[in-house]
């Protein structure tokens, strides 16, 4: 039984006394995903709205773009599932594109808003 404990605890050091999927690290994955035309973070660019993640490691994802024409859903979704799948304990990964609140330039991070001169 001891053995077991030490196998837990060997395999996920820095999970102690937490989940294996939580919001921030997944938002902290997210940000490795880039508007092609903006060169930012779709999470500085604060075009992801919504994490949640569920009790089997399933997260769905709201999400949205910065116009509503903009082509490049698929491309980001491809690109989210690709940097969260390295997430242990990550079970399905369900981006869903929104357009309810409306993106504005008013939900980006400070630095998204300094890199493209907006102040």
């Amino acid at each position: 039984m001891n053995e077991d404990i030490q196998t837990q605890t060997h395999d996920a050091p820095a999970q102690t006394g937490g989940p294996p999927v939580t919001e921030e690290r997944i938002k902290q994955a997210l940000t490795q995903v880039y508007d092609p035309e903006l060169g930012i973070n779709i999470v500085d660019l604060g075009l992801v709205y919504e994490v949640d993640g569920q009790d089997n490691g399933d997260v769905d994802i709201r999400y949205s773009l910065t116009t509503m024409g903009c082509p490049i859903g698929p491309l980001i979704e491809d690109q989210m599932r690709a940097f969260l799948a390295p997430i242990e304990g990550l079970g399905e990964v369900r981006p869903e594109l929104v357009f309810r609140p409306a993106w504005s330039p008013e939900m980006m991070s400070d630095e998204a808003k300094a890199a493209l001169g907006i102040f």
